[in-house]
């Protein structure tokens, strides 16, 4: 390699190993929960931006939980995803930092300066996002399994992108699957 060369690919190194704090995760379930996590089941996503990273991790997830997929018209479950993204300003006022100066006089004439320059502390911009799962049986349409997994970013942090923040979400959120109904954690 090209010395020239090495700093940016130090760069792009680190890039991939920016860290994430834990994820939230709020998850409910009927009491029975014996059908959770076995047989077939069908994800089908939401219209919007990213679908596919999701509905591909949250497969993957599933898979992992013990499911098989399967297409909509033959799975015994399905699984609907909705993903919410949702920029956020930083409501931390900037600080001020102020100058003052002054003269005093035995004639008592008074003079002033004053100086202000504002520092923003922290990022401007945040992403959060959300990946939420439904699962219903396809028969009836009853609910067994609901879920939501939340995480807040910097805009500028490659993971306000679906494609890195996908698996991630999908991971946390299927994390020891059926999970503790009615319970939020942080998954690490």
């Amino acid at each position: 390699m090209k010395h020239w060369l090495a700093p940016f690919a130090l760069l792009a190194l680190t890039g991939c190993g920016v860290p994430l704090g834990p994820v939230e995760v709020s998850r409910f379930h009927v009491p029975e929960t014996a059908a959770l996590g076995r047989g077939t089941i069908a994800v089908i996503a939401g219209d919007g931006e990213d679908q596919s990273s999701y509905r591909i991790a949250v497969e993957q997830a599933l898979t992992q939980a013990g499911y098989a997929i399967a297409a909509p018209e033959s799975a015994a479950q399905t699984a609907q995803i909705r993903i919410e993204r949702q920029s956020i300003r930083n409501a931390q006022a900037p600080v001020r930092v102020g100058l003052r100066g002054g003269n005093n006089s035995y004639a008592g004439a008074n003079a002033g300066v004053g100086l202000s320059i504002p520092f923003q502390t922290g990022p401007q911009q945040k992403t959060a996002t959300d990946l939420v799962a439904v699962i219903r049986d396809r028969q009836s349409g009853k609910v067994l399994w609901e879920g939501r997994a939340s995480f807040t970013v910097s805009a500028t942090s490659p993971f306000s992108q679906g494609s890195l923040a996908a698996p991630r979400l999908a991971q946390a959120l299927f994390s020891g699957f059926p999970g503790q109904s009615g319970e939020t954690i942080k998954v690490p």
